[in-house]
């Protein structure tokens, strides 16, 4: 498939990836694009998911997990997908627009009706875990919630080698992969909402410097691959690092700094470009197990429209910043 036909492929999709392929790929006009996020909440997945919003402003009755979930089941069935957190980062990802959530009164409705399944916690101020805290940030600050006290608890909570670990509170000194790249999302996400924090800004500089050390792939002390995981490329991204999730990020992070990028990813691109199959599509990986509203993506080993313009937009990034 020649980039051109590649371009079509992607752009006959889902309104809620559709906008972002003529934004970013495509050079549409911003009239064109904007008009085609506009459709997200009254088309496709992003209207399908709308539909499943409770009254009390939750999805599946709960914050994290579906109410009344058996959590022995994780071990078999894998960690549900529909609850509250999980619906809000999609509908974040595929561009709503935040006013149709804040006509809806989401925040309000969920600050006096959801509570964390961690000792019944109030939503908005967040929990013990860095990647939910992440994405109540994150999504807090696209709703408009306040959640500046969880930007301030990242803060507190970095380790000293300049991450994050949502297992700090089983005593882990160690930074993780996974959970510091989810710190970033939903630090960045912060940053790039109003003037600068400086604070915040330093934070995540020392989050991404732990990645950049490992040049994001491989542990410090050995040089070995941190994990099988780091080349599974898949989509939805869900909470798990890989390769092309890091970049993605940095991508952004870069841009919104102006900022060129960083020679240490080139390892990262490499394998994000070796996994380009010869008609310029991605293929899904190893799925994240778990119960979900409904698919937005092919099965493991198909052509996926959404890794494809992850990784074309990521290397579009690197190869024009070179």
């Amino acid at each position: 498939m020649a980039a051109d036909g590649v371009i079509s492929w992607l752009l006959d999709s889902d309104p809620a990836l559709r906008w972002q392929v003529e934004r970013d790929l495509a050079g549409a006009a911003p009239g064109v694009w904007e008009a085609t996020r506009a459709r997200v909440a009254t088309e496709g997945f992003g209207a399908r998911l709308l539909e499943l919003q409770d009254p009390d402003g939750q999805w599946a009755g709960g914050a994290f997990f579906p109410a009344g979930f058996d959590f022995d089941a994780v071990e078999t069935d894998g960690q549900p997908w529909t609850a509250t957190t999980w619906s809000l980062n999609a509908l974040r990802e595929w561009g709503l627009d935040p006013a149709v959530l804040q006509n809806r009164r989401t925040v309000e409705l969920l600050a006096a009706n959801c509570r964390w399944e961690y000792d019944d916690l109030p939503y908005w101020g967040g929990e013990v875990d860095c990647c939910i805290n992440a994405w109540t940030l994150a999504n807090g600050v696209w709703l408009g919630a306040d959640v500046a006290g969880i930007a301030d608890w990242f803060l507190e909570h970095r380790l000293g080698d300049g991450g994050w670990n949502c297992e700090w509170v089983e005593g882990s000194a160690r930074s993780s992969f996974h959970s510091t790249l989810n710190a970033l999302k939903g630090l960045l996400a912060f940053d790039s909402a109003g003037p600068t924090d400086a604070p915040v800004r330093a934070a995540r500089r020392s989050g991404e410097e732990y990645l950049l050390t490992r040049n994001l792939l491989y542990r410090l002390g050995t040089g070995e691959p941190v994990g099988p995981w780091v080349g599974n490329f898949t989509y939805p991204f869900r909470w798990c690092y890989s390769a092309l999730n890091a970049l993605d990020y940095f991508r952004a992070s870069y841009q919104m700094e102006g900022r060129p990028p960083d020679p240490r990813m080139q390892a990262a691109i490499d394998m994000v470009r070796a996994a380009r199959r010869p008609d310029g599509t991605w293929a899904q990986g190893t799925r994240h197990r778990g119960l979900e509203w409904f698919p937005v993506d092919v099965e493991p080993g198909e052509p996926s429209k959404w890794l494809t313009f992850s990784a074309t937009r990521v290397l579009d990034w690197w190869d024009s910043g070179r």
